[in-house]
């Protein structure tokens, strides 16, 4: 057998029970709601306990203030004066935004180490990032899996050049939060995922949107060409500082396998400031050329929703749709991206469609967008309205990871067995608990309830628990209920 199992005598089990091993000591200790998720909460508090729980001093506010109000008044004019913000607090705080419990990079370095000698680290830092002497370590590349079965390479970097890369980033976001379009979402301030399925349900109920291009770039951060990054940079940016940085993050190496690689093409998915270069390379490529270029030339209305590199497009009319779907190719391809042939279609998205099939080729009627499914369905009045689900994907991805971690923390004392398997639901709730999902939110909980059950009863082979010994197990230590985090949208 494994560990000894925490036991109680008889309030809650009958006297002998087998089961009786899994009840917690305490009576009593019924899950709490996690303030960083209380409705009405204020946003800023779940990053603030991400990230160390420090609010942004007032002098780098108030140097952001300004970098941002010089980009504002001066829209035509690339910035050269940057790196002179860069002080003790500014990387201080941008060391207390990093988070500490991510993966080590190359050099194995932890933040608990870094943070011994804090002071002497971070005065060098400030040193070798404005003498040019700060060298950029490889990137170690780690796969994730991917919804399609494929696999998703990141960058794990180290934890000094994730302080680094927030420092900078702290200098551009200003700069380009000024040119940045409404259309992007991704990673910016004040900004979220779901934001931008607020403007795709807006774009489709408010504003007649029925068909749609869901588009998928084939590896974009992989595909991303710095020359022409560089091009668009200097249009704002020409600090000599901050442009040598990033040429140096640019330019590090891939270590995988024990080899460090380097590629004249890309830029890792993972850094802190990936998601800024993005962002700059797609507002020019994408978001300015559908706002200017293509939008006039629309017969009806339509919409670009983007969080990062995924998108898609809503259009009023299908011949719209179409001629965008020609063209769009032709302008990715001259900044040297792809779409997947496979992956990127076109949506008939009219409410109470059938699938059908034009050319031999199936025309979908719904799509996913942000691990979300878009269908039809009838409102409590009966009326058509668009459904934002959990998509069977991302759903049953969630159901698989429940399970693994019910399975590996079986062992461990009730208390954490709950503690752990209600931050899990809390999180995802916090995600996907928006209009017209409570439905596949409680049926998570059902599947996480069946998943603790079901390994709690495999502790060892006397541990089986019946199901009335496990709903009385619940009443002491309930797992959070279904709810709707986020309501825009009519029922």
């Amino acid at each position: 057998m494994g560990r000894e199992s925490e036991s109680i005598s008889d309030p809650v089990f009958d006297a002998g029970s087998r089961s009786a091993s899994i009840v917690l000591k305490t009576l009593g200790n019924a899950a709490q709601a996690d303030p960083a998720e209380e409705r009405g909460a204020p946003l800023y508090r779940t990053a603030l306990e991400k990230h160390g729980g420090t609010l942004r001093p007032q002098s780098v506010q108030t140097k952001q203030e300004q970098i941002a109000e010089l980009a504002r008044n001066n829209p035509g004019m690339a910035i050269s004066t940057l790196h002179h913000h860069i002080d003790y607090e500014w990387v201080l705080y941008a060391y207390e935004y990093t988070r500490k419990d991510g993966a080590t990079g190359v050099d194995g370095q932890t933040a608990t180490e870094y943070a011994a000698h804090l002071e002497q680290n971070l005065l060098s830092l400030i040193d070798r990032i404005k003498s040019g002497r700060y060298y950029a370590p490889a990137v170690l590349r780690h796969y994730i899996p991917k919804g399609d079965g494929g696999q998703r390479g990141l960058g794990i970097t180290s934890f000094e050049d994730k302080v680094a890369q927030r420092a900078i980033v702290m200098l551009l976001e200003p700069v380009y939060e000024q040119v940045f379009l409404d259309c992007s979402h991704g990673f910016r301030p004040k900004r979220s995922a779901h934001r931008a399925l607020q403007a795709v349900w807006t774009a489709v109920m408010r504003q007649g949107g029925r068909w749609i291009l869901d588009v998928d770039v084939r590896k974009f951060f992989d595909s991303l060409d710095p020359a022409k990054l560089r091009e668009l940079l200097d249009s704002r940016v020409t600090d000599g500082v901050v442009r040598r940085m990033i040429d140096k993050w640019l330019k590090a190496g891939v270590l995988e396998d024990g080899q460090v690689h380097y590629s004249d093409l890309g830029t890792p998915q993972g850094g802190v400031i990936s998601p800024l270069l993005a962002n700059i390379y797609l507002h020019h490529v994408l978001d300015e050329w559908f706002a200017e270029q293509v939008q006039p030339r629309l017969c009806g209305r339509s919409t670009l929703a983007r969080f990062a590199d995924d998108f898609v497009m809503v259009f009023q009319y299908k011949d719209d749709a179409e001629r965008v779907l020609e063209v769009l190719g032709k302008r990715l391809g001259k900044f040297g991206l792809q779409l997947h042939p496979d992956k990127t279609q076109l949506v008939d998205f009219r409410a109470g469609r059938k699938p059908q099939h034009a050319g031999g080729v199936a025309v979908p009627t719904t799509f996913n967008f942000l691990g979300f499914a878009h269908v039809w369905a009838k409102s409590r009045w009966g009326k058509d309205v668009v459904r934002q689900m959990t998509a069977k994907d991302r759903f049953a991805r969630t159901v698989a990871a429940i399970d693994d971690t019910c399975r590996r923390m079986r062992h461990e004392p009730i208390r954490e067995q709950h503690r752990r398997l209600c931050l899990k639901l809390k999180g995802h709730m916090a995600y996907f608990g928006i209009t017209g999902n409570i439905r596949r939110v409680a049926w998570l909980v059902h599947e996480a309830q069946r998943s603790w059950r079901k390994w709690l009863s495999r502790r060892s082979n006397e541990s089986r628990v019946p199901w009335d010994a496990f709903h009385r197990l619940l009443e002491q230590c309930p797992l959070p209920s279904p709810r709707i985090y986020r309501r825009y949208a009519a029922t």
